[in-house]
């Protein structure tokens, strides 16, 4: 029987927004080519080379979002071996902690200050970045990482990755979809976790959405305090 907390994680999830293949039967015709020439007779038009983040759905500052230009959402990146996201984050907003479990992610800065965090791996130190218009860091494929916006105005930062099928796997959205009797394990047992109301915690957090959230409450209630 599916404990009660990924009984609610699968309710929620359906709203979850995710990269949807917008033309699949495009996409398999175009990764079983024979050719680099019988690829570009499938791509006959020239709207086929233009993706246009503006207009995806879901683009928005509030709170956030990441819009992915990969094989899902634009078919000519079939076998190309790249990603390219515009991440966009309101005042305060924050990419939750995930990971992408087939790319390598080279993010810069276009707009606003963003601090992020990276974990490689068990034993690895926490590496800290402050990224300002015109600086990069990078998150090596499977690290598990995080960002926010530590401004009152908007950050604008555009993400690489060497995958057009790169994947993303938040990592709190998924953690309750195991058995409630080994999340409470993981966490160290003991009579307060054994009382932990699973269903509850998992139910509080946010949907994948645009990919973005709200994020810290200091910043919020500094931005708040000072009229933003």
């Amino acid at each position: 029987m599916l404990a009660l907390s990924t009984i609610v994680f699968l309710l929620t999830a359906a709203a979850n927004a995710v990269d949807t293949t917008v033309d699949p039967q495009l996409v398999a015709s175009l990764k079983g080519s024979a050719t680099q020439l019988d690829r570009l007779k499938l791509l006959a038009s020239d709207s086929d080379w233009l993706f246009d983040f503006n207009a995806q759905k879901g683009y928005t500052y509030s709170p956030g979002s990441v819009v992915n230009a990969n094989a899902a959402t634009f078919p000519a990146l079939t076998t190309m071996g790249m990603t390219m996201a515009m991440l966009n984050l309101g005042p305060c907003a924050m990419l939750p902690p995930h990971m992408h479990p087939r790319a390598t992610n080279l993010v810069v800065a276009i707009e606003g200050t963003t601090n992020t965090y990276m974990v490689e791996e068990n034993g690895a130190r926490l590496v800290k970045q402050t990224l300002t218009p015109g600086k990069m860091t990078i998150f090596p494929q499977g690290s598990l990482h995080t960002m926010q916006n530590t401004g009152c105005t908007n950050a604008t930062l555009v993400s690489a990755l060497n995958s057009e099928d790169q994947g993303t796997l938040n990592l709190l959205n998924n953690l309750y979809m195991f058995p409630d009797d080994m999340v409470k394990a993981a966490y160290g047992g003991g009579d307060s976790f054994a009382a932990m109301n699973m269903s509850g915690v998992a139910g509080g957090i946010p949907p994948v959405g645009t990919g973005s959230i709200l994020g810290s409450a200091e910043c919020l209630a500094a931005c708040k305090k000072g009229g933003s």
